[in-house]
């Protein structure tokens, strides 16, 4: 009996999308997130206050936690809010 053999799948691709996103923070040399641009910090919070993980953002482990320092630095200072209005 001769079985025709499937190609391998590579692990990452289908249903879920495939290509991982680059982090914003290594494609422009940013050394350290700083926690007075709110305007960037935003795009690393979810609609209900929540600190977005590296799957979503597609941020580097050290930019990832350095955006989470600075969110909660931020927040503490009073230029983000902990949580949306409902």
């Amino acid at each position: 009996m001769a079985t025709k053999t499937q190609p391998r799948k590579r692990p990452g691709t289908g249903a879920t999308g495939g290509r991982r996103k680059s982090c914003h923070f290594c494609k422009d040399k940013v050394a350290e997130v700083d926690y007075k641009n709110v305007n960037q910090l935003r795009r690393y919070i979810s609609e209900k206050g929540k600190i977005r993980n590296r799957r979503i953002t597609g941020a580097c482990r050290r930019h990832q936690r350095q955006v989470a320092v600075a969110v909660k630095r931020a927040r503490e200072m009073a230029l983000l809010p902990y949580v949306q209005g409902s």
